[in-house]
């Protein structure tokens, strides 16, 4: 979930990228530019990889391709942070994405996929970035001085854009062998009882409230719909000085657009909401944030911090949506130490991105286990993710019914509670890249999973009555639409079993 800045996608956009490359003269930097392979996961029948291209110039470089061959028996899968495509002899070429084309000098971009196989899981061969040999050796790039000023930390406020988005993380094609990474390690759904509430209802829509300007309806924290159960503030800042720490204020944006908006006047919005009956929680990442929990220091830096952040503006808990790498054990430690300042009563959520739920090996989804004791919910993003696998080895794309049941099925296999998994949406179809579906077939999607009614084509082989809820992103955009989201989906939540 990202500082969430405009992303217009659409088709062209990736032709633009090529053809742009294509046609800029060409120069030569003055270090290398390189791509390297690593192999994340590997369950016998596929594999997860990874590419780092690492800009060694002096220059920055504006557009990155990188080619490379996979091993015969084969077949590409789903992808993310880069558009890929396979031609003639297995060879597959990874054209960046416009939220990561851009690299500085001494930076990096990096973009993964997911291969089935039959028979061998060797690495690729033949790479190549930007038609040189991934290993370093000096070939045509496009490049801009190094002195170019770097982006800034949140959307310009200056200008409106039309639409905006969760800059997409993740675009696939449909494989046609691919086979889920397994889930028969981890461990049987808990027969424990469930944490506290905190106050929560049983069946609860989240919502994220922008804490910037970026062209959805701008608003005081005290004027979020009613139908919002729990309000994800977002986001906050790394703080700078301490590993790990954040830190969080009112943008100054957003302060201006509403007519002077202070930490004073949101920490009493946030008793307003509290004496309404709802919960108030601090988002910590989106895809611009970076927040490194990766040791012990650091893990004690962002519990400490975070708990001081509730004790300074009310917050109710903490929500996860880090999109630029997260480190399992440390934020284990880190959440496990907010939970024994806090106390029961602490509500924790994540929102991972549909390829970090896809297997129990992965980060968000051992996070998750190893915290279930103490977690909320987790509102996965089922949307900027074109086409991935359910919980039965098939192919869905985003945008039907079922995508939504499929998927979720695999949280709800692997070792989650059903009050523990929520669906999250866009509010709107400016919200996101791709994945908007109508508010209804969010409701469909939640019968067949709590009563095995309304379902598409896929049918989970049980039923959870107690599946928790929804999310959306955000409040912001569901307000520029009417509060159709929220006045469509909340409603019908009371409903359910």
């Amino acid at each position: 979930m990202a500082r969430k800045r405009l992303r217009l996608l659409v088709v062209l956009a990736v032709t633009a990228v090529v053809a742009a490359l294509a046609l800029a003269p060409s120069t030569h930097a003055a270090g290398t530019l390189t791509a390297t392979f690593s192999k994340d996961s590997d369950w016998g029948t596929g594999y997860q990889g990874k590419y780092t291209i690492t800009n060694g110039t002096a220059s920055t470089v504006n557009g990155w391709t990188v080619a490379f061959t996979l091993a015969s028996g084969q077949t590409l899968g789903t992808f993310w942070d880069a558009t890929l495509s396979t031609g003639a002899g297995n060879r597959v070429t990874a054209v960046a994405r416009d939220y990561n084309a851009t690299v500085a000098p001494g930076g990096s971009a990096t973009f993964g996929y997911i291969v089935g196989y039959t028979g061998s899981g060797a690495a690729p061969t033949g790479c190549t970035v930007n038609g040189a040999a991934c290993g370093g050796a000096t070939g045509p790039t496009t490049t801009t001085p190094a002195t170019t000023a770097p982006p800034t930390t949140r959307p310009p406020t200056t200008t409106a854009p039309t639409t905006t988005t969760r800059p997409p993380t993740t675009t696939t094609r449909p494989p046609t062998t691919t086979t889920r990474p397994p889930t028969s390690t981890a461990p049987p759904p808990s027969t424990t009882a469930p944490p506290p509430t905190g106050g929560l209802p049983r069946h609860m829509l989240t919502g994220y409230w922008q804490d910037f300007v970026n062209g959805a309806t701008v608003q005081r924290l005290s004027a979020v719909s009613p139908n919002y159960d729990l309000i994800a503030v977002a986001f906050a800042d790394a703080d700078p000085a301490r590993p790990g720490a954040v830190t969080f204020n009112v943008d100054a944006g957003l302060s201006s657009a509403l007519g002077g908006y202070t930490n004073a006047n949101f920490t009493s919005d946030v008793q307003a909401l509290h004496a309404s009956g709802r919960k108030v929680i601090l988002s910590v990442g989106g895809q611009n944030g970076i927040v490194t929990v990766n040791d012990a220091t650091s893990a004690a830096n962002f519990s400490s911090s975070v708990f001081g952040l509730m004790q300074t503006f009310g917050f109710d808990g903490v929500d996860i949506d880090l999109e630029n790498g997260l480190n399992p054990a440390s934020m284990t430690t880190a959440l496990q130490q907010l939970s024994a300042r806090a106390g029961p009563k602490l509500i924790i959520t994540l929102a991972p991105q549909t390829i970090d739920m896809q297997s129990t090996s992965g980060s968000y989804f051992q996070l998750a286990l190893n915290v279930r004791t103490i977690l909320t919910v987790v509102n996965m993003q089922y949307y900027n993710s074109g086409t991935m696998l359910g919980c039965d080895g098939q192919v869905y794309a985003q945008g039907t019914v079922n995508f939504l049941t499929a998927l979720a099925c695999i949280q709800l296999q692997g070792g989650l509670r059903p009050d523990q998994v929520g669906l999250g949406l866009p509010a709107s179809a400016s919200a996101a890249g791709g994945g908007f579906v109508s508010p209804s077939v969010v409701n469909a999607a939640l019968d067949c999973l709590s009563r095995g009614t309304n379902c598409g084509t896929f049918h989970p082989p049980t039923t959870w009555p107690t599946i928790r809820g929804a999310m959306d992103w955000s409040i912001n955009w569901d307000a520029s639409s009417g509060n159709s989201f929220s006045g469509t989906v909340k409603p019908h939540l009371g409903t359910l079993p």
